[in-house]
């Protein structure tokens, strides 16, 4: 199975439920110490370009874990982009929610997903 991609909505950097996690420092973890293809940052992907980006990110098939806000929200929001993608968010995301969490419980929820979806 091809390794998964991580994608970080990090709510603009104002959301003051991410005040205690160091953004880098999280994703250099990822990248390096995960079995991911990518870690990539975008600033609001549930707005209008966060859609765009997703449309031409998703591919059918490839998983992605994706840290953010609540996952009812991420699939509320995302699930139309992945759709317009051929893609399908239930099947292919892993949403987390890594806000009031520390840098490392928001790592450890994702190496979590990350092994999950490795088996």
């Amino acid at each position: 199975m091809p390794n998964p991609k991580f994608l970080m909505c990090i709510c603009t950097g104002e959301c003051p439920g991410f005040k205690n996690l160091e953004l880098w420092k999280l994703i250099n973890y990822v990248r390096n110490q995960l079995e991911v293809d990518y870690a990539l940052v975008h600033p609001q992907l549930c707005v209008e370009d966060g859609d765009r980006f997703l449309r031409d990110l998703v591919k059918p098939g490839e998983k992605y874990v994706i840290g953010g806000c609540d996952p009812r929200m991420q699939k509320k929001m995302f699930s139309q982009a992945f759709k317009e993608a051929g893609g399908d968010f239930d099947s292919q995301a892993v949403p987390l929610d890594l806000r009031n969490l520390s840098t490392e419980e928001a790592a450890e929820r994702v190496k979590k997903a990350v092994q999950g979806l490795k088996g």
